[in-house]
């Protein structure tokens, strides 16, 4: 069938059949679609939506547009969690290698920060000499010794989603829930998962900002997981707030190093994230009976130093320093201004533009304008109070990390505009860490 004709029937409401999708992701991949055809189809699909067996279809086609990892022969189960973004997000660093330490294996693959969200591998990137892109043999050495590796998607993997991606970024049509779950799953798929837990930020610093769009994006990816083949669990969790202390590549490493060895205090919300997302995964790969008893084993993880060990152990297999979590200072480098965020008034801090904190590290040359901008991995936030704490008029709200005198106090500003402090005493409630859970079969079939 003609490009153009497969158009015309999604643009007039039909479902696209597996052959008209099978030929679609094939033109994505050879180039027999144009930039316009692509183009034109993912508009239709962002109006006309796609149904569950659709986007089966082009999950499933879009996985096999090229190399399929694959895992024979390891004695547990292979499990990855996947976030859709959020401001000071930095669980994946310290739940891959708790996860491994519970007899999981996650070769997780991750991406660069997006907008106002911040990116998992910039955040690595922190790191002297740590290889994000090791090739296959390396990767697979890494997992199976260590149990865990987190690295970058490389071209050969699901690389029809690659090039859709590219054309959805600058034709309005990123936010379209089936093609944001066909691309997160097929790189998930590939990835030759298990087991799969979906983290789907909901509030102002998420992509969903309603909680009717965190519901779709959430019961989506189940839905489509299942009807691949792959186990799945969502859970909705707050981003009405920064999510730990810091903001920011390198701080929120050091944060992560910091939660994994116990120097310093977890943040409470970080941490119940971080234990109910590592919990599902656990369960789903059959490594405990019950997120009760999952909770239990990351735990000990934690206080037995385990986790902390293996991340040293990835860290120094993927071509970082061995001593990186004994030193961290000497390896992480520091931006030569830090400022304080002074509280306007005397108060309750009871809520917060997460995504304008998000954007102000932007601003500050810790994420991208651009696709192909440099980034400063030195800036951002640290020591960020959250929502409910009682402030004082000029006390910190948070320090800034900046480059330059200049940038630190245009930050300062835009700290100060995002945060609401109101009277001392006003009644105030905060949001559940985790505020819905999305459980699909356990068989893989659509539930």
């Amino acid at each position: 069938m003609l490009p153009q004709e497969i158009i015309r029937r999604k643009r007039d409401g039909h479902a696209l059949n597996t052959a008209e999708i099978a030929q679609f992701v094939q033109g994505l991949t050879d180039g027999g679609w144009s930039e316009g055809q692509v183009a034109a189809l993912a508009m239709a699909v962002f109006l006309r939506g796609m149904g569950r067996d659709e986007c089966v279809a082009l999950t499933h086609a879009m996985v096999h547009s090229g190399r399929v990892m694959a895992w024979p022969n390891l004695p547990g189960p292979v499990l990855d969690k996947h976030s859709s973004g959020g401001v000071g997000d930095k669980v994946s660093l310290m739940l891959a290698p708790m996860v491994a330490a519970c007899g999981g294996y996650v070769p997780m693959i991750s991406g660069r920060g997006l907008g106002h969200t911040g990116g998992t591998l910039d955040k690595l990137a922190a790191i002297p000499v740590y290889n994000a892109t090791p090739n296959t043999a390396h990767l697979d050495r890494v997992v199976r010794e260590v149990g865990c590796a987190i690295i970058g998607q490389t071209a050969d993997l699901a690389p029809a989603d690659g090039r859709l991606y590219a054309i959805r970024d600058v034709t309005a049509t990123v936010e379209s829930v089936p093609l944001i779950t066909a691309s997160i799953l097929s790189k998930k798929l590939a990835a030759g998962l298990h087991a799969l837990v979906m983290d789907v930020k909901c509030g102002n610093g998420a992509f969903a900002d309603s909680r009717y769009m965190a519901d779709e994006l959430a019961h989506s990816i189940v839905a489509v997981a299942n009807g691949a083949g792959l186990k799945a669990t969502a859970l909705i969790t707050d981003m009405n707030q920064v999510l730990g202390y810091t903001v920011g590549n390198a701080l929120e490493l050091r944060e992560a190093m910091d939660y994994l060895t116990g120097n310093g205090v977890r943040e409470p919300r970080l941490h119940a994230v971080t234990l109910a997302l590592g919990a599902e995964m656990l369960v789903l790969g059959g490594l405990a009976a019950n997120t009760q008893a999952a909770h239990s084993q990351l735990q000990t993880t934690l206080d037995s130093g385990a986790a902390a060990e293996r991340f040293a152990r990835m860290v120094a297999a993927l071509g970082g320093p061995a001593d990186l979590l004994e030193r961290p200072d000497v390896y992480l480098t520091a931006a030569p201004v830090a400022m304080p965020v002074p509280a306007p008034r005397t108060g309750i801090l009871t809520s917060l533009q997460t995504r304008d904190i998000g954007i102000a590290v932007v601003e500050l040359g810790g994420g991208r304008r651009q696709a192909g901008d440099a980034i400063d991995l030195r800036v951002g936030l640290s020591a960020v109070h959250a929502l409910g704490t009682p402030v004082t008029k000029g006390e910190p709200l948070a320090f800034i990390h900046a480059a330059d005198q200049a940038s630190a106090q245009r930050a300062v500003a835009q700290v100060q505009a995002a945060v609401h402090i109101a009277d001392a005493g006003t009644p105030w409630q905060a949001e559940p860490c985790v505020m819905a859970t999305v459980a699909g079969s356990t068989l893989g079939v659509a539930a």
